[in-house]
């Protein structure tokens, strides 16, 4: 039966005494090593003597402030990742949007033609723009109803209404 104070059991690389921290196998410190802490304990100051409450609580503070610094580094790093797709994506909308543009042309060159044989090409024309000005016509309505149906932000115009009450203390004033 083998266990972990065997001498065939393999210790992990670079640890036990063959790996030079002075510890067993596994890395665990042995008991009664001085040069290092126990579990559970608080890591020795200067001379031996456990830190003091201030130090401890400058360490939790270093040790937020640099996992906020990290934070926002990812945040930036996330968003220009982001950004730039978000840019390359408009790029190839509005590409689309001019390619939509042509074949849109060219689909109403093609019927302006089309209607010349038999009305001519004065007539194929005036057509053609008159039924452009009926799509373009329908389109301004609706999106003009559209807008009208904006109602901005009530919910937001609310409550800062009820902000000055609030800060008065006079929060019953807000309910009536």
């Amino acid at each position: 039966m083998t266990g972990p104070g065997d001498p065939t059991v393999a210790a992990a690389p670079g640890t036990g005494p063959a790996g030079g921290t002075g510890g067993t196998a596994g890395g665990v410190p042995p008991l009664g090593d001085p040069g290092s802490a126990q579990a559970g304990t608080a890591p020795t100051g200067a001379g031996g003597e456990r830190p003091s409450l201030g130090d401890l609580i400058g360490n939790v503070t270093q040790d937020l402030s640099a996992l906020v610094r990290q934070e926002v580094e990812l945040a930036k790093a996330e968003l220009t990742q982001s950004a730039k797709r978000a840019g390359r994506g408009s790029g190839m909308l509005a590409g689309a949007g001019v390619a939509g543009h042509f074949v849109l042309l060219f689909l109403s060159i093609a019927l302006w033609w089309a209607l010349a044989h038999p009305l001519g090409h004065a007539w194929s024309a005036l057509v053609l723009a008159v039924i452009w000005g009926v799509i373009a016509a329908v389109l301004a309505l609706r999106g003009r109803s559209e807008l009208q149906r904006i109602k901005g932000a009530p919910r937001t115009a609310e409550t800062v209404k009820k902000i000055p009450n609030a800060l008065k203390g006079d929060e019953e004033a807000n309910h009536e």
